[in-house]
């Protein structure tokens, strides 16, 4: 959940606003920002049908037209384990795209972003590569185990990280140019069991004590003798 936040470094009173990047595990998350009005999260199990829980987005988006002059408030929509096994509509492929695709359809038309979790798993393939590719902006999340010793070796601070956050797609709408990420997988950390932290992957400093063999291992020559190819 982003919270939004007074911008501390602004010194004009503008209303000035900034996504927060702090997250205290610790505290649990305000009714109060969930009760907004411009936050709508919706939950499968009480939408019985995909047209009701389509109905409940509908009315919430027209709360939200789009307006020129740059409106900051965005309505939000979030839906979590939409194809999820406890849902009513769970094995409807082709109804749950469908779904999708008025969605994102309104969503566009509107001051109005969207959020759908999803386990890839419950998916087939064919059905799953056609959800990543209606979606605009694409996220994973891996968790990993507790013991692994090759990425122990492989990573720096693999002891605080609980998982990887991987960047499949990036929102590019009305453009033909890609969008080149200088990264695109993260860990996910736990600081001193309260702050959760986004941090780039970097790789562990190589252990020299293996020997001379592991320089050697690296060398490369001409078979030829006396070859000026040599080095």
């Amino acid at each position: 959940m982003f919270v939004e936040r007074a911008d501390p470094f602004s010194g004009i009173a503008d209303n000035k606003q900034e996504f927060s990047n702090d997250f205290d595990l610790r505290k649990p998350l305000e009714r109060h920002l969930l009760n907004a009005q411009h936050i709508e999260c919706l939950s499968t199990q009480d939408a019985d049908t995909l047209s009701e829980l389509q109905d409940r987005c509908s009315t919430f988006i027209s709360r939200h037209p789009r307006k020129d002059g740059g409106n900051l408030n965005a309505g939000r929509i979030a839906i979590q384990s939409l194809c999820a096994p406890q849902c009513g509509y769970f094995g409807k492929d082709w109804d749950m795209v469908s779904f999708i695709r008025s969605l994102k359809a309104m969503v566009r038309a509107s001051n109005t972003v969207a959020v759908i979790t999803f386990p890839y798993t419950v998916l087939s393939d064919s059905f799953c590569k056609r959800w990543q590719h209606l979606a605009d902006t694409l996220l994973s999340i891996k968790a990993i185990p507790d013991e692994d010793k090759d990425l122990a070796k492989l990573l720096t601070g693999y002891q605080d990280m609980v998982g990887f956050l991987h960047v499949h797609k990036v929102a590019q709408t009305n453009s033909q140019v890609p969008v080149i990420l200088e990264a695109s997988t993260f860990s996910l950390k736990l600081r001193k069991r309260r702050s959760l932290v986004l941090e780039r992957l970097n790789q562990a400093p190589v252990d020299g004590s293996s020997g001379p063999s592991s320089g050697s291992s690296g060398s490369c020559s001409s078979s030829a003798q006396g070859s000026s190819l040599d080095f």
